[in-house]
């Protein structure tokens, strides 16, 4: 499966990525993104020979590398050099990469290619200019060949279809990039793609009960980098309560199973949140049902049209004192009326 040169940045690999980018930017925290620029500020570093231009082209609108859409955004390029002066190679590196690889569309290829070296000597000095434009150069050949990248011939259901495709890519970048340059653009992307394949290997392991996928989810996220864990917490629990209670009760496990798996992924005092909880839904769902049954009953009755209503309005108030309730009964009416599937929560 070949990709033309005129999509692809655009298309790089979409269709074969683009489920797996949903799952893991959105576990993306905020605090992690400029983790390695706030590194480097405890190094004793130099400003990487930034030019007098870089700041005019950091601030005024209207800049002459930025694409219509970007005229007010500043062009997001803050790049460091170590005590050896050589180029701090980072998520911000790639960050400015990516800032003039964004533009295609508005842009073609050459004129981005064009426009970064321009901006990368305009704004940088030597040595970081060399090191810089050298780096961007073999970025963009591994961009460009992202997209000649084949789909691995395995189910896209299977945790292995995307092991495939991410290992593929590792393959890639190690014909670029040095190994201190894949950690420095890639460590913090791989931490999230490498969590996320895992926590997919572990959900379609049919050899293991929902316990025991409940307390190795629990292993993998203990793993983590601790000032990942609070912002990927409720995210990643609450898809996995989602999936391992799904399983559950689709093959009709007991209450103790259910308890059993919650109590692993989020321990004893969350299940017993949960338990009531599904005490408050179950509640809900029968009430909502009888009052559904009895309202049919008044509606097919001979009363007339002003004592049906008054009748359904006094049953209505008398299943339900909270008006919250009483307005998404409004929902659960019409779907009723209209013979669909009432809205429960699972």
């Amino acid at each position: 499966m070949q990709y033309t040169r005129k999509t692809w940045i655009g298309l790089s690999l979409a269709v074969i990525v683009l489920l797996i980018i949903a799952l893991i930017f959105w576990l993306k925290p905020q605090d992690a993104q400029t983790q390695d620029v706030e590194q480097t500020r405890d190094v004793n570093v130099a400003d990487a020979g930034a030019s007098p231009a870089s700041q005019a082209l950091s601030t005024q609108n209207g800049m002459p590398f930025a694409s219509p859409s970007q005229q007010d955004v500043q062009i997001n390029c803050q790049l460091k050099m170590d005590a050896s002066n050589r180029l701090i190679v980072n998520e911000g590196t790639k960050n400015c990469f990516e800032f003039f690889i964004t533009q295609y569309g508005e842009k073609t290829i050459e004129q981005i290619k064009t426009d970064f070296v321009n901006y990368a000597k305009a704004s940088y000095q030597e040595p970081l200019l060399g090191q810089l434009t050298d780096l961007w150069t073999r970025y963009i050949q591994y961009r460009e060949q992202l997209g000649s990248l084949e789909a691995p011939n395995i189910d896209k259901e299977q945790a292995g279809y995307y092991k495939a495709i991410f290992s593929n890519m590792k393959n890639l970048r190690k014909k670029f990039f040095s190994n201190y340059e894949i950690e420095g653009l890639f460590g913090i992307e791989d931490i999230y793609n490498d969590y996320t394949l895992a926590r997919m290997a572990v959900l379609d392991d049919k050899s293991l009960t929902a316990t025991e996928k409940a307390k190795k989810l629990k292993e993998l996220f203990e793993q983590l980098p601790e000032d990942w864990k609070e912002n990927l917490k409720q995210l990643s629990q609450l898809e996995d309560l989602r999936k391992l209670t799904a399983e559950i009760k689709a093959r009709g496990g007991s209450p103790e199973e259910l308890r059993q798996m919650r109590t692993q992924l989020v321990g004893a005092e969350a299940t017993q949140r949960l338990e009531s909880l599904d005490t408050e839904r179950s509640n809900f769902k029968s009430n909502v049902s009888n009052y559904l049954n009895e309202r049919d009953s008044i509606i097919k009755s001979n009363m007339s049209d002003a004592a049906k209503e008054a009748a359904i309005q006094q049953l209505r108030s008398k299943t339900f004192s909270n008006p919250q309730e009483q307005l998404r009964l409004q929902t659960f009416e019409s779907l009723h009326d209209q013979g669909g599937k009432l809205p429960f929560a699972d």
